[in-house]
């Protein structure tokens, strides 16, 4: 294993940050899975979970077994790693710029797809590593202008040439769950069903601007931009795995999950090994455009009616919103039935708060909506 430093545009004069990356094994074997975690930074498991993961990984380089390449990244964002107030961790948004750290990703597909019109051939191999050039190149073209875009630079250098992959994450109060794009389900379909998920969310592009759908989304729109004209591989599937509640940093949970993703990257043939048989889904995957948020129609205390990963029926009641002063009790329920894969930690809520997401089965109206 092979460590890696990446300097980060320099905020301030006498500091700076950098990137750090492990790697395993050689590119141009059996294909390329990357890591990272923490990308907010306050989300730590994912951080637990690759410290796991190194340990088997150690082993497995040792005994020769790593046919790939495996990119780990402990800590994805040093910056929020260091944003603190008053000892509170406050990971999630950039102090300097107040930009949320995984969004704003640069649109890879808009920056390369003219010029690939002239370049791209009828060998499908041969157009993946066109393609990946492109990127590689857009990218290293790139002038950062603060901090926060050379991190996301350095990132995607790192991972833009990957077969596969993995952005860990976490929510406030949750069950382990991830976020995909539809096209690619078939094949992360395995990882849903190793690691566990109580909800998996497909979508055909957020419109996030976030890390994973930097790195994947490009080869399916390319795919519908040439259809016909040029063959495109899937070149990079990129999911986002929620390891549960921000506060579940334990070591039997994050070694258990660090298990399940070194069967999944045998699975995929980067290590040596024959894995162990998927478990069976826990459930069915949903569209992300199904998922109801339920928000607080008025102030007052929080009372969940039910656990994370708790099966809710439509028009059941999930929470209580209490007016100390009033007694007077707001009832709110679900418009869908499904999973409530997450809530949040707030206790007292003001109007208009987040309170938890249901999984529904079916596109909702308008997309994501609102319910109380």
């Amino acid at each position: 294993m092979r460590i890696e430093h990446h300097p980060l545009l320099s905020r301030t004069p006498c500091t700076r940050r950098e990137l750090t990356s492990l790697h395993y094994g050689e590119p141009g074997g059996a294909g390329k899975v990357y890591l990272q975690a923490s990308l907010h930074a306050d989300e730590l498991p994912g951080m637990l979970t690759l410290h796991h993961l190194r340990q088997l990984l150690d082993r497995a380089e040792a005994r020769g077994e790593i046919l790939g390449e495996i990119v780990l990244v402990p800590i994805a964002n040093p910056i929020g790693l260091e944003q603190t107030l008053m000892h509170d961790a406050m990971g999630r948004f950039d102090f300097n710029s107040g930009e949320n750290f995984n969004r704003r990703y640069p649109d890879l597909t808009a920056l390369i797809a003219d010029n690939l019109a002239r370049v791209l051939t009828d060998d499908i191999e041969q157009n993946r590593q066109i393609i990946r050039h492109a990127m590689v190149e857009a990218l290293q073209q790139m002038q950062p202008a603060s901090e926060i875009d050379s991190l996301r630079q350095a990132q995607l250098l790192l991972a833009i040439d990957a077969d596969f992959v993995l952005d860990l994450h976490c929510d406030a109060q949750a069950v382990l769950h991830l976020y995909g794009e539809t096209p690619y389900w078939p094949q992360i379909e395995p990882l849903a069903r190793y690691i566990g998920a109580e909800a998996s969310l497909l979508a055909d592009g957020s419109g996030a601007g976030s890390f994973d759908e930097a790195c994947g989304q490009t080869w399916w729109r390319l795919q519908e931009r040439f259809a016909g004209r040029f063959p495109i591989p899937s070149g990079c599937v990129a999911a986002t795995v929620e390891l549960r509640g921000e506060a579940q940093v334990e070591h039997a949970l994050a070694s258990r999950d660090a298990a399940a993703l070194y069967a999944f990257l045998q699975h995929r043939g980067v290590i040596a090994g024959t894995a162990p048989d998927m478990p069976e889904l826990p459930r069915p995957a949903t569209p992300f455009n199904g998922s109801l948020t339920l928000r607080a129609p008025c102030a007052g205390l929080v009372v969940f009616l039910h656990q994370p990963g708790a099966w809710i029926e439509e028009k059941q009641p999930v929470v209580h919103l209490i007016d100390p002063i009033s007694s007077a009790t707001q009832v709110v329920c679900s418009s869908v039935s499904g999973v409530m894969y997450m809530r949040s930690a707030i206790r007292f809520a003001a109007a208009g708060v987040e309170l938890c997401k249901v999984a529904g089965a079916n596109a909702l109206e308008g997309g994501v909506t609102v319910s109380a």
